[in-house]
């Protein structure tokens, strides 16, 4: 079973992805934002990051940065999360770091299928 760190600062948001992707066989843990995200991703060392990129203490833009600068993280791919959906924020995303860009809201049968890829091309 894949390990899925959901970094979401949403309550509502948290809760549902949670549930959608337990009830899909996943394990996931979650954070409220960027910094306990980092800790969290160098501690349990997911299978896969979805980031919010709007969170308090830490964004998800610098929190994406640090994983990838992270000899223990850098790894993992981190799927962005956001309402910003203009083509700068997509560019963004992927200039910090990031493996693939989903707008919210969420279209779970299209979120579900870029997982599966981001944990087939990683070999889990």
């Amino acid at each position: 079973m894949a390990t899925i760190l959901l970094i979401e600062d949403n309550e509502l948001n948290c809760d549902m992805l949670t549930r959608r992707l337990t009830r899909k066989g996943y394990e996931v843990i979650t954070a409220g934002d960027g910094a306990e995200g980092l800790r969290k991703a160098t501690e349990h060392q997911p299978d896969l990051i979805l980031m919010d990129m709007s969170l308090p203490v830490m964004d998800g833009w610098e929190a994406t940065r640090r994983i990838r600068d992270n000899q223990r993280t850098t790894h993992i791919p981190v799927l962005a999360l956001t309402a910003h959906a203009l083509p700068e924020d997509r560019r963004r995303a992927f200039e910090v770091g990031c493996s693939d860009f989903e707008t919210k809201p969420v279209h779970l049968p299209q979120l579900l299928e870029k997982i599966a890829d981001l944990l087939e091309k990683c070999g889990k």
